[in-house]
């Protein structure tokens, strides 16, 4: 055996189980061979158009590692300066390394269930640990809106969460499909990492690009923990030809706002609960396991997601689409649940 690899191979690390997620319809359309309605995804329906036409060398280089034109990008539409910003390869990439930059074995971590299953994976990874109700923490985590439930805090009530004691970490995910008002990515402070990506917004869950915006110490451990050009160069130049048309995505939640409130008034006919929503998904609770109904509407070919994950065993969630797949979801559980 290697010196080097001798003794390290006998350490016992902790590792959690993966985190459950939406999104499989290419994994069903593989195993099925079939197509599908994917409800899991919670993407915008009606995101702006970003016509993307790629350079014949953008390929055949290294993307430039400080994202510096990326950066700019994003600096002038939110008014930061470029130390304050990070990028990565989606959203779970900076929590990741949010977490390996802020947190230390043994350390606790305040998180607010039932929320994003990827926030106490990656807290574990780093080997922290969840915290009790009234114990101290040295970071806590706010899904901003909330998912699975698609509750959304004011901006004042996450601001009253901040404190010098821990490093706040608020994913605003969904906030550019729901109200940008209460966004805090504007704020400066110290103990606060706001994280944005535009795979909701902008409906490229295939692109892979996340942001954010924190104090420049915190950004600048970051950047240096995040692995060597993590956003990938197509992704970089869709990343900045979309901010070019951030102002559009108010057409965009215009659109999901109405749908959203013809959608709940519609499965309240049904004999299930739905919880009030303000973003772009409602969860959806049955009086029994939801998991047969989750299989036959998968036999149907519309895929929801089964909140069992969660903690929630008698929910679903589901995402706003347009008026016609909102339709056959509706007319699909309603003849399920017969």
């Amino acid at each position: 055996m290697h010196p080097f690899l001798k003794g390290n191979l006998s350490v016992n690390y902790d590792i959690p189980h993966r985190v459950i997620h939406g999104g499989k319809v290419r994994q069903f359309q593989q195993e099925q061979g079939k197509g599908a309605i994917d409800f899991s995804a919670n993407l915008n329906p009606w995101p702006p158009a970003v016509p993307l036409s790629l350079p014949d060398d953008l390929i055949s280089s290294y993307p430039d590692d400080r994202y510096l034109l990326l950066k700019e990008a994003i600096a002038e539409r939110f008014h930061r300066s470029v130390e304050e910003i990070a990028v990565g390869n989606g959203s779970i990439e900076l929590i990741r390394v949010f977490c390996q930059a802020t947190l230390s074995r043994g350390d606790r971590v305040w998180i607010r269930n039932p929320t994003f299953g990827e926030y106490e994976m990656s807290a574990r990874l780093a080997g922290a640990i969840p915290a009790g109700e009234w114990q101290p923490a040295a970071a806590g985590f706010l899904c901003n809106p909330n998912n699975p439930t698609g509750e959304l805090q004011s901006r004042q009530a996450v601001l009253d969460l901040l404190s010098p004691a821990k490093t706040l970490f608020v994913d605003e995910a969904f906030i550019e499909l729901s109200d940008i008002n209460q966004s805090v990515a504007d704020v400066r402070d110290p103990s606060l990492f706001i994280c944005r990506s535009l795979t909701k917004s902008f409906s490229v869950p295939g692109i892979r690009f996340g942001y954010g915006f924190g104090d420049p110490d915190l950004i600048e451990r970051m950047e240096i923990i995040r692995p060597p050009w993590s956003v990938n160069s197509i992704a970089e130049q869709f990343a900045i030809r979309a901010f070019g048309r951030y102002e559009q995505l108010e057409q965009s939640r215009s659109r999901i706002r109405a749908e959203r409130e013809w959608f709940i008034s519609a499965l309240r006919t049904l004999p299930l609960s739905v919880h009030p929503s303000d973003t772009n998904f409602l969860l959806l609770t049955f009086p029994y396991d939801v998991a047969p109904l989750c299989s036959a509407l998968s036999g149907r070919g519309i895929l929801v997601r089964d909140c069992h994950s969660f903690g929630l065993p008698s929910s679903i969630r589901v995402a706003v689409r347009t008026r016609g797949e909102n339709s056959l979801l509706l007319e699909a559980i309603g003849e399920c649940m017969r």
